[in-house]
């Protein structure tokens, strides 16, 4: 094994790397502190390999071990020139190979360290051996005597090379490993920060005020300032003098362990560090800890929580006691064990200030160029540093070509690998029972940024392409976890305490634009191209689209958002295997591109416009020739000019209308619905303010299990006969202001299980038969203000377990509660929240 490590097997390998290094890393901008950190490593290695013969082993390492030092080493340097060679048009494997700087920077961490670590028991060894030569000199002559005094002294000068290890020599125990350490000293903040007074303020307010709050979990996306502000909250001088010197900082590491940080907080105030057998003496100690601590406060900072540290949060929430705080800082969530402080992203002002600092700009230097250069930072503060940092001390030019480079759009993601790696790493700690989390991420970039993301859209999405999202509320469970983890934010722009019946029309996901550009960046990487989105190119497509030459690819996910203009030469795209297809554009008139017709195999179409008003959409027969289709949803499209051709989907199992112009759509229909829908299952109708009412020919469609009709203030009456709708198990008429009445038909609704009649203003009385809807089992029937009384028919609702209502409406049920014994009648209040608006600006 010694020869392993000897010069000719590491060392030369180490000699290599190490010239490459040298003369590659002031050449080479795009991997810069990746390769700053590899020459600060290879300079640590260099005293060690260089005197690496006077080891005759190295630790107990395996063989096979040290031969993978040597491997990483022999490959680094093709590495290296590849990444001074690579050119910015390949940007997108950029990350591929800052992973395997990465591997080689951790590889030579853990050489040094073992090297470092031999060295010190060497020097251990050496100790142990003179001493032996003390106890051994006793007994013998001056000659021995000598020896000893000179070993002594050669022990000395080996004291005197490795000086700069006494602190390892230190954690050495008698066995020769390392006893790992906990530092809860508070680190200082950086000498520049901004922004961060009101969220200050407002930690203050809930940690320090607020008796309720014992743990709060500040948390925002990976480089937002997190640990800034903790740093900045701890060296506050209110909080100082709350806590006086019981303010305990910790990093946690994905691998932290609880009785260390319990012995790290004893050896604040003791040198003497008890080890503790378990968990559970660990607890005890805090606790006793925290009594002697009587009136005086004790303030912990768990900084940089990941997943596989959550059980450190369970510890501590054990010990709740009146005097002890926790300030956690993570980009999760973790709702279940404190309150919740979201940190935002920078205004433009505090953005801007941020921006000149790291570029060093003197006050109005280039204002409206660093202005052009900041803005597609969009607040993120790491972001703003970085790209400031790289153009420190540049020329004027150099500050052009760069704005010129964002204009056309390119990526802060594809230019600055700091960016990448540390939004890539909260996607990299998903394991792969969390594998779902990641393609639903990577499903975002699939819509246009700065927008606000329908969560129907996505509901019918991933119904199609996943098996374990079929069901509507685990998509919006899905969601959640996509908040919780500051990958996303899903928002609802009104909230009720009663959320069960799976209405989702006002659930939207916005994205800050740096993760939807990691969602479009990773989509580029991924070998086997699930998803391919086009941006605003019309004809001007990537070549990898449009050459023959190139691979063929089969996407199931196709994003294509443009003006209306399309390639008609994507040659290099199986349309045939695409599943799903997302178009979005913002013009006045939009015709389906004519390749639509090819794609055999598509389950689902999303149409959307981002203009204001409905846009004229033409092509729509091209869909007849779908044998596969499902799920339709357009949003803010004009009905009428779909409807003049006649078309017949037959899988057709959903469609959604929202913020549509419909109200001529079916009078000059040139088909019979139930022809062109034979076996429509759901129709969801949301903010088509020109609807009035609906077509009889509705009433054909037997196979309909489900209508929404929502916020169409217009709709004044349904079809009479409604009632041949026998398969019907939902009905929501919510937010009809003008709908006066429901028709008596009503009643032979045999399946019919929900009815919301929410929000209309205007129904004054109900059908007398309303008793016979036989299955009925929930109503919600809030705000319906004009409505006095209940047909004497609700007698018979002998299903009916709950009636959602509000304080007005409650008492209509009284009278009948004594016979309706298992009906649960709930009053909710319901909250308007405008949030939405805000961080769909920031």
């Amino acid at each position: 094994m010694a020869d392993l490590v000897s010069g000719g097997a590491i060392g030369i390998p180490f000699t290599i790397l190490y010239e490459v290094i040298k003369e590659v890393v002031v050449k080479t901008s795009m991997f810069q502190p990746l390769l700053d950190e590899l020459n600060s490593k290879i300079d640590a290695l260099k005293p060690l390999i260089d005197e690496i013969d006077k080891y005759n082993k190295v630790l107990d390492r395996r063989e096979e071990e040290l031969r993978d030092f040597k491997m990483q080493m022999e490959k680094g340097p093709e590495l290296i020139r590849k990444c001074s060679n690579l050119s910015r048009w390949k940007s997108y494997k950029k990350y591929k190979y800052s992973n395997q700087l990465l591997e080689l920077q951790n590889s030579l961490q853990n050489l040094l360290f073992i090297l470092s670590v031999q060295q010190a028991r060497d020097v251990k060894a050496n100790l142990v051996a003179t001493k032996n030569v003390e106890n051994v000199a006793q007994r013998v002559d001056a000659n021995v005597v000598e020896l000893k005094e000179k070993g002594i002294n050669l022990m000395k000068e080996t004291l005197d090379e490795v000086k700069n290890l006494g602190t390892i020599v230190q954690q050495i125990d008698m066995k020769g490993e390392v006893k790992d350490q906990i530092d809860c000293e508070v680190p200082e903040p950086p000498l520049v920060t901004v922004g961060l007074n009101v969220p200050l303020r407002e930690l203050k307010m809930k940690l320090l005020r607020d008796p309720k709050v014992s743990m709060l979990v500040l948390t925002a996306p990976g480089g937002c300032g997190k640990t800034t502000l903790a740093t900045k909250f701890c060296q506050d001088e209110e909080v100082k003098d709350k806590f006086k010197n019981n303010i305990f900082f910790v990093t946690v590491s994905k691998k932290s362990n609880f009785n260390l940080i319990v012995q790290g907080l004893h050896q604040r105030k003791s040198a003497d560090v008890p080890t503790f057998q378990d968990e559970a003496t660990a607890v005890k100690w805090l606790h006793k800890f925290l009594k002697e601590e009587g009136q005086n406060h004790v303030l912990l900072v768990l900084d940089d929580v990941w997943s596989e540290s959550k059980y450190l949060l369970e510890k501590f929430d054990e010990v709740k006691m009146p005097n002890f705080k926790i300030l956690v800082t993570s980009r999760l969530q973790f709702p279940e064990y404190g309150s919740i402080y979201h940190l935002k992203t920078l205004n433009e002002r505090d953005a801007m200030t941020l921006f000149r600092h790291s570029a060093s700009l003197e006050d109005g230097q280039w204002n409206n160029l660093a202005r052009k250069i900041a803005a597609p930072c969009k607040g993120y503060p790491l972001a703003i540093k970085v790209v400031g940092k790289s153009l420190r001390g540049k020329p004027f030019e150099f500050w052009r070509k760069r704005a010129l480079e964002w204009s056309k759009g390119d990526s802060i993601i594809d230019s600055e690998t700091e960016v990448l790696l540390r939004l890539q790493s909260s996607l990299d700690a998903l394991d792969e029972k969390e594998a779902i989390i990641k393609e639903c991420f990577l499903d975002l970039g699939s819509f246009p940024q700065d927008q606000r993301i329908p969560a129907a859209a996505l509901i019918d999405m991933w119904a199609e392409l996943y098996e374990e999202l079929d069901k509507d509320f685990l998509a919006i469970a899905n969601l959640y976890e996509l908040t919780t983890r500051s990958l996303g934010d899903l928002v609802v722009t009104r909230k009720e305490t009663v959320e069960d019946d799976d209405y989702y029309c006002e659930h939207f996901v916005t994205q800050h634009d740096l993760l939807r550009q990691l969602a479009v960046y990773q989509a580029k990487l991924d070998p086997s191209k699930k998803r391919v989105i086009i941006g605003n190119f019309g004809d001007n497509l990537p070549k990898c689209l449009t050459e023959q030459k190139h691979q063929p690819i089969k996407p199931r996910l196709l994003s294509i958002s443009s003006d209306g203009t399309f390639s008609k030469n994507l040659h290099n795209i199986q349309l045939a295997d695409v599943e799903v297809l997302v178009l979005n554009f913002n013009t006045k008139n939009y015709a389906l591109p004519e390749f639509v017709e090819n794609m055999y195999n598509l389950k689902v179409l999303i149409v959307t416009n981002h203009g204001f008003v409905p846009a004229e959409l033409s092509n729509f027969h091209l869909l007849d020739s779908l044998p596969n289709l499902k799920r339709i949803r357009l949003e803010r499209v004009s009905i009428p000019s779909i409807t003049k051709h006649r078309i017949q989907l037959k899988s057709l199992k959903k469609i959604s209308l929202f913020m549509c112009s419909i109200g001529q759509a079916f009078s000059n229909c040139s088909f019979q619905i139930s022809d062109a829908l034979p076996n429509l299952e759901e129709m969801n109708v949301d903010y088509c303010n020109d609807l009035v009412e609906l077509p009889d020919d509705l009433c054909s469609l037997v196979r309909l299990k489900k209508i929404s009709i929502t916020n169409c203030h217009k709709l004044s009456a349904l079809p009479r006969e409604i009632g041949k709708l026998d398969k019907l198990e939902v009905l929501r008429l919510r937010s009809c202001t003008d709908l006066a009445k429901l028709p008596c038909s009503v009643k032979n609704l045999v399946s019919l299980n929900f009815l919301d009649i929410s929000d209309c203003f205007s129904i004054v009385e109900l059908p007398e038969d309303f008793g016979e809807l036989s299955s009925l089992t929930k109503i919600n029937m809030r705000q319906c203000s004009r409505l006095q009384e209940l047909p004497l028919s609700v007698w018979d609702l002998e299903q009916l377990e709950e009636v959602v209502c509000d304080e007005e409406t409650e008492g209509l049920w009284e009278p009948f509660l004594p016979r309706l014994c298992n009906v649960v009648v709930r009053a909710v209040k319901e909250e308007f929240s405008l949030d939405w608006l805000q961080k769909l600006q920031s």
